[in-house]
């Protein structure tokens, strides 16, 4: 007998459908976030500054165990990083300390994690860091269910739009990684989410003209984030498009089953 769907397939739409918080995005203009994990330094000294050139700002998911350090992404974030990217409106999230996924260690040991990261954002800030993101994008129900409510969101890397209904626990969000021949993939979602007036993220980690499998060029987000502006659509942190989310009041409307 033949499945419809493989394991990935079965698994994303497993966690797609349980311990769901949900929010709905009103008929409004489009959004897009751009979003930046780990993160190493030219997410911000290179990406950061091409938002800025645009008036925009992005969301940083810091793992704060990363800091000072260097991996295939290329050097990681600095302390002076944070206030830095903090004093030019960019938004700084929460990705655990140690950049573990909660299906390799114990649901225990990856929840002490994420408070551990957390509680560093705050003492290195004096900020509380609302939203979250899954290492390496891995999710179980476990790990939704628990995390989730304790976050104002947390994203994963499944991709697709958010909207009508925004899963608050477990945010769509699509890969800007490679070069600019991959733009007409990036603005077939812009325009569709524009069709939609929806929410679409996107994420990446370097910027850099030789990036990591795992990151992008230059090139290629400033011609994402230009079209974005081009077209009129609100560019926001995390954070602030959530601000636009309407929550149900009714319990059995919030979807926690």
């Amino acid at each position: 007998m033949t499945l419809p769907f493989g394991f990935g397939a079965v698994r994303r739409l497993l966690l797609s459908s349980f311990h769901t918080r949900l929010a709905f995005l009103e008929n409004r203009n489009p959004v897009v976030s751009f979003c930046f994990d780990d993160f190493p330094r030219t997410a911000y000294t290179v990406g950061g500054a091409i938002l800025k050139n645009f008036g925009a700002c992005g969301t940083y998911y810091a793992a704060m165990g990363l800091m000072n350090t260097v991996n295939k992404l290329g050097e990681q974030f600095r302390p002076s990083d944070l206030d830095s990217l903090m004093s030019d409106g960019h938004e700084l999230a929460c990705h655990t300390f140690s950049h573990i996924s909660c299906r390799k260690v114990p649901f225990q040991a990856f929840e002490t994690d994420v408070q551990r990261g957390r509680q560093a954002i705050r003492e290195a800030t004096g900020r509380d860091p609302a939203n979250f993101s899954y290492p390496y994008g891995h999710v179980t129900l476990t790990a939704k269910n628990r995390i989730g409510p304790q976050m104002r969101s947390c994203r994963g890397i499944y991709g697709g739009l958010n909207a009508p209904q925004v899963d608050l626990s477990l945010l769509r969000a699509n890969s800007l990684y490679g070069e600019e021949d991959r733009f007409a993939q990036a603005k077939s979602l812009l325009l569709e989410n524009e069709r939609q007036k929806s929410w679409v993220i996107f994420y990446t980690h370097d910027v850099h003209p030789r990036p990591s499998p795992f990151g992008c060029t230059p090139s290629f987000l400033e011609k994402t984030v230009s079209f974005a502006a081009e077209r009129g659509y609100r560019i926001l942190t995390v954070n602030n498009a959530l601000d636009e989310l309407k929550t149900p009041n009714c319990r059995e409307c919030v979807g926690t089953h």
